[in-house]
């Protein structure tokens, strides 16, 4: 692979123009937010401790700077976990997804300023539904530049709906999850965090959103902004449910969001999602192929380093189709042979045209885990076999487990056999259910932690490497929390009526409530509506009435900001309604009853221990 090890080093530092110095970012109170620099170990030789290949990819993915694309086209890479694009207009500039943070996202837009001018944002364009493609957006614009009209906002339609739903009803449990996937609070170096694959980690700064003020929806749409002509293609359910690629007819350039980039994705992305369909991915890859590819000079992603040469993007395209095409089909015709998820994951061979290029390896998804998730996806976690259908949970299981194998001590004793053979998977699976039995088990943690490190040491996926690497660090260490929170106040903010309600549903603790009946009636002054919830047999549920009707306990008359700050941001009700700015009628203390069957979720939940 000698000949892509060259082509791909020569793409990265085409076009550089410069880098930020130092690669760090700070926060207004001096926090750091992101530092690139951290990763500066990943220019020397490639240590026993990392995979070859995982070491090769960060290494190319850390590079950092501000690049010219093509003319009037600029990125600005290894800022945040994704890139920057800016695309220069008639009077100004626009910016393509805006990072996770807007402190991030403002020395992306200063570095760009610093050496092309001073030009005003005059458009965001969000890619797709995920935060690192629209958080940082108040690092570029603010929201009263884009209700003056000054700066426009374009997404896909239904962006603000799934961003909303992902990073606030499993938010916690996603971003808990998300610190083994991304290893934010590992420490950088060969025995550490080397990067994720798609791009080295998260940052750390504040997530943000602006509302669109145009949502595409239509492949083909075609819009002028600021002078530059885009049509949109839309391809909802591929890497995001709301995610759309564009191609700039008069620059010859082709943006593919995150439905092509330089490692195979995720299908089921391991902090957790919903399962993407690798079947219409590969149908809107080839219809980006045939819309689009002749007529390009060069395509670019919201990761990684772009492709140029009509030859060469198109090989390039056609391959990221074929291979998620392919684990598609393959995966389904051996499940109609009768295969488990499990088992098509070990025997999944990809052809060798598809395997021998760099840009389909497992370095962020890998073949194992989307296999499972096709697998998911058709037929759900049960494998059809009746043993596995009423299995008993992870502690009462490990606990019998090694009582059938003779006690922890001889399951250590025959462990470490295992470890000194190199049997990293078997020792993994049978120390775990030591510690799920004897969670207090010094020995059987420390064995575990040394195990899981060897497995993350061999892994070329960057977030399998993470998820090994920061079990091992709590297994030693304690909890590192949730470095990156997803569910933001700008997040929280754009939550609609309907989904406030769904939100604060999730929170009841059911047994808790079973015996309550509680309905309130809520008159949403700002826009016109009466919503009503009511408790009953542990279940909170809630529709728009048409009219007032009788029958609620209570009746709040409030704005949407209101409603959110009292049901999401636990602001005071009882000095809201002192002081006028909410109007109580009935029996308020049914509010303070219903927020008494609320629990909260935990951001630090145990992951490699019960």
């Amino acid at each position: 692979m000698s000949n892509l090890d060259d082509s791909d080093l020569a793409d990265v530092e085409r076009g550089f123009i410069a880098a930020l110095d130092p690669g760090v970012v700070t926060a207004a109170d001096g926090t750091v937010v992101w530092d690139n620099d951290s990763y500066a170990f990943l220019a020397e030789a490639c240590p026993q401790t990392v995979n070859p290949s995982l070491w090769r990819q960060s290494g190319l993915v850390a590079r950092q700077g501000l690049f010219e694309v093509a003319e009037r086209i600029y990125q600005v890479r290894g800022l945040d976990l994704s890139n920057m694009t800016l695309v220069e207009g008639e009077t100004g500039v626009i910016v393509i997804d805006p990072l996770i943070s807007s402190e991030t996202a403002a020395a992306a837009l200063a570095l760009y300023r610093a050496h092309r001018g001073d030009r005003e944002v005059r458009a965001v364009i969000y890619t797709h539904s995920h935060i690192d493609h629209f958080g940082g957006v108040k690092g570029v614009t603010t929201a009263e530049d884009v209700a003056a009209g000054r700066c426009q906002v374009i997404a896909p339609a239904g962006l603000v709906e799934h961003a909303v739903a992902e990073n606030v009803y499993a938010g916690t449990a996603m971003a808990r999850r998300a610190a083994y996937m991304y290893g934010a609070a590992l420490p950088r170096g060969p025995r550490g965090g080397v990067g994720a694959g798609l791009g080295q980690t998260t940052s750390t700064g504040t997530p943000t959103l602006i509302l669109p003020t145009l949502d595409v929806s239509t492949t083909g749409h075609l819009e002028t902004v600021d002078g530059v002509r885009i049509e949109f293609q839309m391809t909802p359910g591929t890497e995001a449910p709301s995610e759309m690629n564009f191609y700039f007819p008069d620059l010859r350039a082709l943006c593919m969001a995150e439905n092509a980039t330089h490692t195979l994705h995720n299908l089921l992305t391991l902090r957790g999602a919903l399962v993407r369909d690798p079947h219409v991915w590969s149908k809107y890859l080839t219809e980006s192929i045939n819309r689009y590819a002749a007529k390009s000079d060069v395509v670019f992603a919201s990761h990684h380093w772009p492709t140029w040469g009509t030859e060469r993007l198109t090989e390039f395209l056609s391959l990221q189709r074929d291979l998620y095409g392919y684990l598609h089909d393959q995966t389904l015709r051996r499940m109609n042979q009768g295969r488990t998820g499990s088992e098509i994951a070990e025997e999944m061979e990809l052809p060798p045209a598809v395997a021998d290029a760099w840009h389909t390896r497992g370095y962020y998804g890998s073949v194992s885990h989307n296999v499972k998730a096709i697998y998911q996806r058709y037929l759900g976690w049960f494998d059809g076999n009746p043993a596995h259908l009423w299995e008993h949970p992870p502690v009462e299981s490990a606990k019998r487990h090694v009582e059938y194998m003779g006690g922890s001590a001889e399951v250590l004793r025959r462990a470490r056999e295992s470890f000194a053979a190199g049997d990293f998977r078997w020792v993994a699976q049978v120390v775990n259910y030591v510690i799920f039995a004897e969670p207090g088990n010094a020995e059987a943690r420390a064995l575990q932690a040394d195990t899981l490190e060897q497995l993350g040491f061999g892994a070329e996926n960057g977030t399998w490497r993470n998820f090994y690497l920061t079990g091992a660090h709590e297994l030693r260490n304690g909890s590192v929390g949730t470095p990156t929170v997803a569910a933001a106040p700008d997040i929280a903010s754009a939550l609609s009526v309907e989904q406030v309600f769904d939100a604060v549903s999730l929170r009841v603790d059911g047994p808790r409530a079973w015996s309550a009946r509680i309905v309130i009636d809520w008159h949403v002054t700002d826009e016109n509506l009466v919503h009503r919830c009511e408790l009953r047999n542990g279940l909170l549920v809630h529709w728009d009435l048409e009219d007032e009707s009788a029958g609620a306990d209570a009746v709040f008359r409030l704005t949407r900001p209101l409603l959110l700050q009292v049901l999401v941001g636990g602001a005071d009700l009882g000095a809201a309604i002192a002081d006028g700015s909410i109007v109580a009628e009935g029996d308020p203390g049914k509010l303070v009853e219903l927020a008494g069957y609320l629990d909260s979720p935990d951001p630090d939940f145990a992951i490699v221990t019960p």
